[in-house]
């Protein structure tokens, strides 16, 4: 009896990245061209292979290729849970850091320990109710209307964090991700 080596595996094909097929939709549903993906085992492998690369890109791999992923918002969606907690789009447990930035159109994005993340549009209540000035009081109305205009306020927080007014295309390049790698050469 001899003992052979077993035969290699042979190299994986030079497999191009694939751009536009994959979308994370603002409240963490998974697409493919447009459509919703509702397949439990494709969601558990999208959610299983999801990742980031150097350049802030996301994507999920699959086998020896890239697919880029077309983000609404960010690359994590994160609910308000009723006890305070904050779950991915994938069931994850995640914890808020700073920045906390709100836009002009009222959606809220920061920094979690995940990557970056925006709050579920559906939790933008909870989010409001729990805003405070610096002395842990609630903020007024005229206080929520400055921040969505950017103009200066009081200085206000959420879970201990600062709260700031950012543009909407700012957003990405403030939390170190890109919401379109496809428009990257």
């Amino acid at each position: 009896m001899t003992d052979a080596m077993p035969t290699p595996l042979p190299a994986w094909p030079n497999v191009p990245a694939c751009h536009g097929w994959l979308s994370l939709d603002a409240r963490g549903r998974w697409r493919l061209k447009g459509e919703r993906v509702e397949h439990g085992g494709l969601l558990a492998f999208l959610n299983a292979n999801y990742a980031c690369d150097d350049e802030g890109n996301w994507l999920v791999h699959n086998g020896p290729q890239r697919v880029y992923v077309e983000l609404e918002a960010a690359p994590w969606i994160l609910r308000l849970l009723p006890d305070g907690a904050l779950q991915t789009q994938d069931g994850r447990s995640a914890q808020a850091d700073a920045p906390v930035l709100v836009d002009a159109g009222g959606r809220v994005s920061l920094r979690s320990d995940l990557g970056p993340a925006a709050i579920d549009d559906r939790d933008l209540a909870l989010f409001l109710a729990e805003l405070t000035d610096p002395h842990g009081r609630k903020v007024d109305e005229a206080a929520l209307d400055a921040l969505l205009e950017g103009r200066p306020f009081v200085p206000l927080r959420w879970r201990g964090l600062a709260v700031s007014f950012a543009p909407a295309h700012a957003v990405p390049d403030l939390l170190g991700f890109r919401r379109s790698p496809a428009a990257v050469a």
